[in-house]
């Protein structure tokens, strides 16, 4: 007898008094629980598992929440402080009322562990291994405190007074106080990690013989200003942004008068121009050739200078240089956005200038090493492990070419540092390897609510000016909670309990707090409604051909126990 294509695609009942439904649907795609990359993690420089730590915060346990954060980041307190938070930037929640101020909480957890003495724990076993670390800046603290962490011996040189690089010598106290510095070094410290200041490296063989190092990274900042020529130039006049910085921090610059110019327009110079008030300027103003939008600066540096009554000149170059006085030309953009001259000139008044053009590394010891490759100031690195074409000679921070910002060296120091201990251990070096991030557009924003950013208070810029206090303050530690409960959880489960209480067939097992769930595929249809309630996409539906293993997908109801 021909069977009929309706006949064809039934599903064959099951005998009776076998305790099964005797019919049912054929599941087609079935769902999996999934950890996606949140983009807050992906736009880290320094790899902090931001999504991890916020989550231990948001359940008030601050020290667990710390030590996921410096699992990455030794310093948490500095980069709550001066990191520019590209993570903020990419945040999700951007989208919905403001991004989670990422930042803000991290420094609460920094101060915190600096309030209560909290230290790293001591690696389990030591490798014996010894590893130079020439420069105690971001990059090299990093790499030193991982590198310690896996049980190395670590020596970190530098040839200043006091470790901290440019976090000392750069960054100005009222955003970065000493105390704070000095405290998230001192761990190390304690960790094991010896510094030896006022030690200046000429000869990397040599130093690396008799201290019988295994392998060296090279960690030096940018100290050295660029200059550029000004008719009549001045040289009582004029002094270059790095070394007037130092020089406040270490208290040999003298007290300024009159109007400061600053010639630049990166960070360095809203620095210059904001500490020029501080020590006796009456007024600060800034000369630049391009325009706000063309800036190196951060955003956020060009307005609390301006708060504080800065003003910028932009489209503007210095021409020549008066008893008290600096001719500038007006410059006006091409179609291709480059700045030349007009010929039209203005008379601006300056007692003093500061040139904040930008920095360059000091690398010179490293001309004489063999298979070590420069690109002007710039070591070139392998991308992934960042050895130098020297065999054991690694190099990171401001010495490579990358933005020289404190979280990219502090990244470049962890990833330098795995590097090294797999070169030591004669391994190969793994990169991990990249996940799907997940953005809104996959998100059920609606689940959230609104709820607006906790602010972080300020001094006001009439009296900031007056002294070195600290501009920004931080949050409470109700208000750090609150923050770190607005993060969306994006591409992984919070146990919001939505995939259990919205399935039909009870195919969803709650496993207990911190534990999840998982699914019972001998109940579940298919039917995608985990899936599609999901607030932060952590279920997708996947082809249920993609599981099997033979023949045809299992009726779904008649695979059921009932009985």
């Amino acid at each position: 007898m021909r069977v009929s294509e309706q006949q064809r695609d039934l599903t064959p009942l099951a005998p009776l008094g076998l305790g099964r439904l005797r019919s049912g649907p054929v599941r087609s795609q079935r769902p999996l629980y999934v950890d996606l990359l949140p983009p807050c993690n992906a736009g880290c420089p320094a790899g902090e598992n931001i999504q991890a730590w916020l989550a231990l915060e948001k359940d008030g346990d601050h020290e667990a929440a710390w030590r996921q954060l410096t699992a990455d980041n030794p310093f948490p307190a500095i980069h709550g402080r001066v990191c520019y938070h590209p993570c903020e930037t990419a945040c999700n929640r951007v989208d919905l009322d403001g991004a989670v101020s990422i930042h803000a909480v991290e420094r609460f957890l920094g101060d915190l562990a600096i309030e209560h003495g909290w230290q790293f724990e001591p690696p389990a076993t030591r490798t014996g291994r010894r590893v130079l670390v020439i420069g105690s800046g971001p990059s090299g603290l990093s790499a030193a405190y991982h590198l310690a962490r896996l049980g190395h011996e670590v020596v970190v040189r530098d040839n200043g007074p006091e470790p901290g690089g440019m976090m000392r010598y750069g960054i100005p106290a009222y955003r970065l106080p000493r105390h704070v510095l000095d405290a998230e070094i001192a761990r190390l410290v304690t960790l094991g990690v010896r510094f030896e200041q006022n030690h200046r490296v000429t000869d990397l063989e040599a130093e690396r013989v008799e201290g019988d190092f295994d392998t060296v990274f090279v960690a030096v900042g940018a100290h050295l200003s660029k200059r550029v020529d000004i008719p009549n130039m001045d040289a009582k006049r004029v002094l270059d942004a790095v070394t007037f910085l130092r020089g406040v921090e270490t208290g040999e610059q003298e007290a300024l008068s009159g109007t400061v110019a600053v010639y630049g327009g990166g960070n360095t110079a809203m620095d210059a121009a904001r500490v020029a008030r501080r020590v006796g300027a009456d007024e600060s103003v800034i000369v630049y050739r391009r325009t706000r939008e063309q800036m190196p600066a951060h955003e956020e540096e060009a307005d609390d200078a301006e708060a504080e009554g800065i003003r910028i000149n932009w489209l503007r170059t210095i021409k020549d240089m008066g008893e008290r006085d600096l001719t500038v030309e007006v410059q006006e953009l091409d179609e291709h956005g480059r700045p030349h001259g007009t010929g039209i000139y203005e008379m601006l008044a300056a007692d003093t200038v500061i040139l904040a053009l930008g920095q360059e590394s000091d690398t010179a010891f490293l001309r004489g090493v063999a298979g070590v490759e420069f690109d002007a100031d710039v070591v070139q690195v392998h991308p992934s492990t960042l050895m130098t074409g020297a065999p054991g000679v690694f190099a990171g921070g401001d010495a490579v070419p990358s933005q020289r910002t404190v979280t990219i060296g502090v990244g470049h120091g962890k990833r330098a540092a795995r590097s090294i201990d797999a070169w030591l251990r004669s391994d190969e070096f793994v990169k991990a390897p990249r996940h799907d991030i997940i953005h809104s557009d996959r998100l059920n924003l609606w689940y959230f609510g609104d709820h607006d950013q906790r602010q972080q208070p300020e001094l006001d810029p009439v009296e900031r000016v007056k002294a070195f206090e600290e501009v920004v303050a931080g949050l409470s530690e109700q208000e750090a909670r609150f923050e770190a409960g607005r993060c969306l959880s994006c591409g992984n489960c919070f146990e919001c309990d939505g995939c259990f209480g919205s399935c039909p067939e009870d195919a969803i097992i709650k496993l207990g707090k911190g534990l999840r769930y998982e699914f019972n595929y001998a109940k579940c249809t298919g039917c995608g409604t985990c899936y599609r309630q999901c607030p932060v996409h952590a279920i997708e539906m996947v082809a249920e051909s993609e599981f099997e293993s033979e023949g045809a997908p299992v009726p779904v109801a008649d695979a059921v126990e009932r009985g």
